[in-house]
């Protein structure tokens, strides 16, 4: 038991220390090299964010905005995906499998240079749009593979007792799939936020720089040696991921228990 209170200790300061050290950056006016703290405080950081000419809460929103799609789009065809390739058997199975995995083995610039020049032919560089699509390439691959282990280890007992209960396909999904898949639902969505949430080559690339998101506006102070600012921008992003997975668990989990209901 005390080993294993101070490994949950450690584990604990590991992952807090990062978030302490942030929130002393962005609340930081002069911190000398070598100094254990700030010898001087304020909030150069927070005012640039609550500046009108920052574009952050633009920025945010429209991150907010296509990370939601993005998210909501690759559910919708990852999970009728992942249960073909995990419960049926098909010609060119392994070749799907493969080819599901290919954006996330080829290189990024490899991959967004090829399709740069497909969007510039058909008018999609440039668009709001055009970062979406670029950003299912990227996150489809891992949302499938997480749906297909799901439903893997689900398997088809279940839903081959709705069938012969006479159920149809929406109240085997509604009453049955939802709640196999639920983890499935939670991670996936996590993970597929995250991912788009925090791009910025491809979006540089493909948005022309016309579609500003957050890591468009954080990635130059950072690279500038700006810690203020960019720790303060760090938190608003690990804030806004955090908010968005509490959400979409609580989501998944009110419309569970709507099911229950109807159910019972």
């Amino acid at each position: 038991m005390r080993l294993n209170k101070i490994f949950s200790l450690t584990i604990f300061y590991l992952l807090i220390t990062p978030f302490i050290v942030l929130i002393l950056w962005s609340f930081t006016q002069t911190w000398p090299a070598g100094e254990l703290l700030p010898s001087e405080f304020g909030f150069r950081g927070w005012r640039y964010i609550l500046e009108p000419h920052s574009k952050v809460w633009h920025s945010l929103l429209v991150s907010l905005s296509l990370s939601g799609a993005v998210t909501l789009i690759s559910l919708i065809i990852s999970i009728p995906a992942g249960k073909a390739i995990a419960h049926y058997d098909f010609v060119g199975k392994s070749l799907v499998e493969t080819l599901i995995l290919a954006p996330i083995i080829v290189p990024p610039i490899a991959v967004g240079m090829g399709i740069h020049l497909s969007f510039i032919k058909y008018g999609l560089a440039d668009s709001f749009l055009g970062v979406l699509l670029i950003h299912l390439t990227v996150t489809l691959p891992y949302s499938v593979r997480i749906f297909i282990s799901v439903f893997k280890a689900a398997g088809t007992k279940w839903d081959e007792q709705g069938r012969t209960l006479k159920a149809n396909w929406w109240a085997r999904f509604r009453y049955i799939t939802w709640y196999l898949i639920k983890p499935g639902l939670v991670t996936g969505s996590a993970l597929v936020f995250n991912v788009s949430f925090s791009q910025y080559f491809l979006t540089f690339l493909i948005g022309g720089g016309k579609v500003i998101t957050l890591p468009l506006i954080l990635f130059p102070f950072i690279n500038s040696g700006d810690r203020v600012i960019a720790s303060s921008l760090s938190l608003i992003f690990i804030l806004s991921s955090l908010f968005f997975m509490i959400i979409a668990e609580k989501c998944i989990e009110d419309n569970q228990r709507q099911s229950e209901f109807y159910y019972l």
